[in-house]
């Protein structure tokens, strides 16, 4: 049976990156992190990744509503735009 992850942990560095076209946090998730908390203020397509490049074949996500994925140190994550342009907040989680 599969275990559903429900939001709790420790909060570690959170980022925030504006998008439009596709754009990526700047700094790789650190090392013993394998969970991120990710919300868009306004609907995005998003992706994970060692240098990722979102588009609109990616995972959408809708405005303000926080999801949590599983991630690898190293990783970043990246949004574009569904229609207008927003902020891409994620935070590590322990």
């Amino acid at each position: 049976m599969a275990q559903q992850y429900i939001g709790t942990g420790r909060l570690g560095t959170s980022q925030v990156k504006a998008y439009t076209t596709t754009a990526a946090i700047d700094n790789a998730i650190g090392s013993g992190t394998n969970k991120v908390r990710v919300v868009v203020t306004t609907a995005a397509y998003i992706k994970i990744g060692e240098s990722p490049t979102a588009t609109t074949s990616d995972v959408y996500m809708p405005a303000d509503s926080p999801e949590y994925f599983t991630i690898s140190a190293g990783e970043k994550v990246a949004a574009v735009q569904v229609s207008s342009g927003g902020n891409l907040h994620v935070t590590e989680v322990s």
